[in-house]
């Protein structure tokens, strides 16, 4: 295995180093913070350049030390040494793989904190409870790679699940991993809702944006939106308090609609929604960009409602397909507990290789 291969033209050594040897002169000049926004993308910048360099560095010296237990073990004819060695190179070889996509995660907010919403499709309890399913998913996915999620907003079903909700992910490129679970998710099980045991289908959508710098402007005319307020409620219906603390903002021009219930005072969780329906508009502003940078590809996907980009079988047969890369597991329940890498970096190769061009319009 070489790491040129992975690495090979996305992480230029020579130039990484030379930035960040400028970028370690730059802040020790004690005039930059008169600029703390120009100072804060700065010192962000030599964190992922010192992130990158030292990944390249371990991953080297790993390499170096499988190839040598290797060398070591067939000289010895010590087949258990050789083992350890290649198991060595075969997760060096995985996890090149993923930082040779991180290192693609170039997108003008890719390196943001990100929000997911959840929305449960048509088919009432069934459709609530997948809803909630994946909710459970994206949280595990969060926890397991080490991210800090917060559960921003949700809407409980009738008996059953969540007709919506929102997380709040936060970690360096949070963003830039999730943006292609935007879209529609499909279920398929035996129902455990229905007394004849038959067989449903259920639908839930994704809705992946970034989480915004305070620094980007983004102007709202108030008149635009509406603004309603409402008590806070948990799982269950068990209300967080009896005051109408949560707040819902509908932006009456794109229809988006945002909602915290978070914090027990309604004024938190204004500024909260406000902040949730700037990112929103920023990330459509994204979208925008690249629907016409990729005018020739997205004119051939279908988007909308009915566009599925996962499928997730549990009977009759056991098995989470992608639909826009073929990508399958056979393990659906490690799929459910967040284990949806092999997936994420799946379809951020095909969109980066510009093979599939996949966005999905407001779901709401």
């Amino acid at each position: 295995m070489s790491l040129c291969f992975f690495y090979g033209g996305i992480f230029d050594w020579d130039t990484a180093t030379v930035r960040l040897e400028e970028l370690n002169k730059r802040a020790e000049d004690p005039d930059l913070w008169n600029d703390s926004n120009l100072a804060r993308k700065l010192m962000r910048e030599r964190q992922r350049l010192e992130g990158a360099i030292g990944n390249y560095k371990r991953i080297e010296q790993a390499l170096d030390d499988s190839v040598t237990l290797i060398e070591l073990g067939e000289m010895e004819s010590d087949k258990e040494t050789v083992s350890e060695g290649e198991s060595g190179l075969a997760s060096l070889e995985e996890e090149a793989k993923r930082r040779s996509i991180e290192a693609l995660l170039s997108g003008e907010a890719d390196g943001n904190d990100t929000y997911v919403e959840i929305h449960a499709g048509a088919g009432g309890t069934e459709s609530q409870d997948w809803a909630s399913m994946l909710t459970r998913m994206y949280m595990r996915w969060a926890e397991r790679s080490g991210y800090k999620v917060k559960l921003i907003e949700q809407s409980p079903g009738e008996e059953a699940g969540l007709k919506s909700a929102t997380l709040e992910i936060k970690g360096e490129n949070a963003y830039g991993w999730l943006k292609t679970e935007s879209g529609v998710h499909r279920l398929v099980r035996i129902s455990p809702y229905d007394s004849s045991a038959r067989r449903h289908t259920s639908f839930a959508s994704v809705w992946v944006f970034p989480v915004i710098e305070d620094d980007i402007e983004i102007e709202i005319n108030p008149s635009d939106c509406r603004i309603d307020t409402y008590r806070a409620s948990g799982a269950g219906g068990q209300h967080v308090n009896t005051t109408d603390s949560a707040v819902r903002i509908t932006h009456e021009p794109t229809g988006i609609v945002v909602a915290s219930q978070q914090e027990r005072s309604q004024i938190k969780n204004r500024d909260i929604a406000w902040g949730m329906l700037k990112s929103r508009l920023y990330e459509l502003e994204l979208k925008k960009r690249e629907d016409k940078a990729n005018e020739e590809a997205a004119s051939k996907t279908e988007i909308g409602w009915g566009h599925q980009i996962r499928s997730y079988v549990l009977q009759p047969y056991q098995m989470v397909k992608d639909l826009r890369t073929g990508i399958q597991s056979s393990n659906p329940s490690a799929v459910l507990d967040g284990d949806i890498d092999m997936f994420i970096e799946g379809s951020l190769a095909h969109r980066i290789d510009g093979s599939a061009i996949v966005e999905v319009e407001d779901l709401d």
